[in-house]
């Protein structure tokens, strides 16, 4: 019990250290933007030297970058990020809607990727060498290598405007989210199929299988116990795949014309909405890293021997088997 509560609390203690670091890095987009950074801050009106004056005054430019961080970090854990540039509102309250739409399309999305993903997964390794098997394994290719945004043009032309069974743009209902949810699920899905039947092969074919099966053990069982131990790489790709899904969200919000996170992103990055910008790169760290930190946890509490894989690294994650109690 104590290793386990040593364990939880280290892997905490590692994500909130990288969260000040990542935080650091987040509030120095300030000043790694070209130019001065009163000027990125006037946005789009004219610079006048008063007004430049006045955004110093007011973001405490004139003191030391130390200082500044101290005061934006305080202001972060009173959920107090500034105001948005191009809206003149709280960035937190201009970010909380669009916010809302992408979390959805992402639940969404991970839905359809790890039960889609698993299932076929387990069904192509329990029929390795069939015709089920290589038809799952093609489109895991397919997957992996087609580009987003033509999954994205060909479902809005098939699904929306020939068969007209979704709306093509705008949100606001669940039937609008479907079909983003679906260009965003196709390739993370393959990740899966591709992760799974490979953690699972390998569970096939050792001792432990070939002895539930000689006890007459049902097939149902035996797979819930070959899942168990493959569970360390299953969950940590899982873990993965919520990284990589934020990550697409940009391309297909635009795709499909949905107020989201990836859309408020790209457009607060051309006008130079900075506060805004750093919100939503904080917001991304947070998910990230505690998403992170939970599914290591949970791997070592379903299996404490199970050998804890990097969840930043998706090639290595792929490749780890779970060593069985």
């Amino acid at each position: 019990m104590k290793d386990k509560l040593f364990f939880i609390l280290k892997r905490l203690g590692n994500s909130i250290i990288t969260l000040f670091v990542l935080s650091f890095v987040i509030f120095s987009l300030l000043f790694l933007a070209p130019g001065d950074p009163a000027r990125n801050l006037v946005g789009t009106r004219q610079a006048t030297p008063e007004l430049l004056e006045s955004i110093r005054a007011q973001h405490y430019l004139d003191e030391p970058f130390l200082v500044q961080y101290a005061r934006w970090l305080n202001g972060a854990f009173r959920l107090d990020f500034g105001t948005s540039i191009r809206a003149g509102a709280d960035v937190a309250t201009h970010v909380a809607p669009f916010a809302a739409t992408t979390f959805q399309l992402v639940g969404m999305a991970l839905f359809f990727s790890v039960i889609f993903g698993l299932s076929c997964g387990i069904i192509a390794a329990k029929n390795q060498g069939t015709l089920r098997d290589s038809f799952i394994n093609v489109f895991a290719l397919i997957g992996t290598s087609a580009p987003g945004f033509a999954v994205g043009l060909l479902l809005l032309y098939l699904l929306a405007f020939q068969l007209q069974l979704f709306p093509m743009f705008g949100s606001g209902t669940f039937m609008h989210l479907v079909l983003p949810a679906i260009t965003l699920a196709f390739a993370i899905s393959a990740m899966i199929i591709k992760i799974t039947r490979q953690a699972l092969l390998h569970e096939i074919n050792t001792d432990y299988t070939t002895f539930m099966k000689a006890r007459a053990i049902s097939p149902i069982r035996i797979t819930l116990a070959q899942l168990k131990n493959a569970s360390p790489t299953i969950l940590t790709s899982t873990g993965l795949v919520l990284a990589a899904l934020f990550g697409s969200t940009v391309l297909v919000e635009t795709i499909f014309s949905l107020p989201g996170l990836g859309n408020l992103l790209a457009s607060s990055v051309t006008f130079r909405d900075v506060p805004v910008v750093q919100f939503i790169a904080l917001i991304m760290a947070v998910i990230i890293c505690l998403t992170s930190a939970l599914v290591d946890i949970l791997v070592y509490l379903l299996n404490p021997q199970a050998v804890r894989v990097s969840t930043s690294n998706l090639e290595h994650a792929g490749l780890l088997k779970g060593r069985k109690k």
